[in-house]
């Protein structure tokens, strides 16, 4: 099994504080990964320290067998992630968006109309984002994510706030990703039915501490 993904005793303190302690995170190839947790359960800070945003205070975090404080830029220009809200200009249209951060990652002008395909914003393209609902921005946040065609994408709370339709809509996009092309996704959240909607593995997070992780059918039985 390889592991795209790997954490051995990750831990984050803040002060006296503990976020995240000894995390074991694993990770294979080709999964959809639910990392879920209640809020304030440490979801956010590993992924701040799985993308390098966040130093950890102890520990290891390995991406595609690579130890991240090593070979950090080579890891990251094969990440994707949508954490928070996502960034754009709400005065330019979806593609003008795209075409400004693809000419920052130098890739190839024809894919801004794959990643809006993927995302299934390519009818919407030429509006201005100031006027998409929040499905669509999030949906055209992915479509960035995607841009630099990542093996991993790590998406933080990605339905949060969307209404019934958008979380369908993201639901069904991110289950195409392993399948249709090749990639492994982590996606957090604090709503179990989400992941278990969505996931293929999954790991359990409480008040920083990792308390299950397996598959999604072996969570079933329990």
């Amino acid at each position: 099994m390889e592991l795209i993904v790997e954490t051995r005793k990750l831990t984050k303190k803040f002060g006296r504080e503990s976020a995240v302690e000894d995390l074991d995170l694993q990770i294979p190839r080709g999964e959809i990964y639910g990392f879920l947790g209640p809020n304030g359960a440490g979801k956010t800070t590993t992924i701040r320290m799985l993308l390098g945003l966040t130093r950890p205070t102890s520990g290891s975090v390995h991406i595609f067998g690579k130890d991240l404080k090593e070979d950090r830029l080579n890891i990251l220009r094969k990440v994707g992630s949508l954490v928070e809200n996502p960034s754009y200009y709400p005065h330019l249209t979806a593609y003008e968006n795209l075409e400004a951060l693809r000419k920052i990652l130098g890739t190839p002008k024809s894919r801004i109309r794959e990643v809006l395909d993927i995302v299934r914003l390519t009818n919407v393209a030429d509006k201005k984002v100031k006027g998409f609902s929040l499905g669509m921005k999030q949906r055209l946040g992915i479509a960035a994510a995607l841009l630099h065609s990542p093996e991993l994408l790590i998406l933080d709370e990605p339905t949060n706030g969307l209404d019934p339709s958008g979380i369908i809509e993201m639901r069904n996009l991110i289950k195409r990703l392993p399948e249709e092309y090749g990639m492994t996704v982590m996606i957090s959240s604090h709503l179990l039915s989400e992941i278990d909607q969505i996931a293929t593995a999954v790991g359990i997070v409480s008040k920083g501490r990792l308390i299950f992780q397996d598959t999604i059918k072996t969570m079933r039985r329990y």
